[in-house]
């Protein structure tokens, strides 16, 4: 009992008593700050994905403008019809790297698959303007050429418009 006594009797009892009186409050505060902590980062990537989707829906309009520009139907209306047609095959195929060129950087903001279906998109556009020209006669004009770059494409897969409507799926699933 005596020691009781002079526990209470110490000159650091109201100390231990302040010290027994703040570790719940101390525990408290703790975890508010924590929890405040934790809302605060989610509200942070909340807006950083909404940041991100802005840019996200820009890419996607960027390439899908890209592709439109880059189907056959909308090439072929492209520049003078008194060119050569080996003038025109450069001056498009020119037109098409600066443009994919310039939107090169919308990769960021696609998935790869999407990216890589766009990058295919265009070496497959390129590749038949070539197989087009090299199958031509020496004495065939623009025109004919036009003709037969046109009727290659619609005789093949449409994998622009299947690129454009997988970028459009791909669209409405991350934004």
């Amino acid at each position: 009992m005596s020691i009781i006594y002079n526990f209470f009797n110490t000159a650091y009892f109201p100390y231990f008593f302040a010290v027994l009186l703040a570790i719940p409050f101390l525990i408290l505060l703790r975890q508010f700050v924590f929890t405040y902590i934790k809302l605060k980062e989610n509200e942070i990537k909340l807006l950083t994905i909404k940041g991100q989707s802005e840019h996200r829906v820009q890419a996607y309009e960027r390439i899908t403008l890209f592709l439109e520009r880059l189907k056959p139907a909308n090439l072929v209306t492209k520049f003078d019809g008194s060119l050569a047609a080996h003038e025109y095959l450069f001056l498009v195929e020119k037109t098409i790297n600066e443009e994919f060129d310039y939107n090169a950087s919308q990769q960021l903001y696609l998935t790869k698959n999407s990216w890589n279906k766009v990058v295919n998109s265009k070496n497959n556009v390129v590749h038949l303007m070539h197989k087009t020209y090299e199958n031509l006669s020496s004495e065939s004009t623009l025109q004919d050429f036009k003709t037969v770059f046109l009727m290659n494409y619609m005789n093949e897969d449409d994998y622009i418009s299947s690129c454009i409507e997988d970028l459009r799926k791909e669209n409405l699933i991350v934004n």
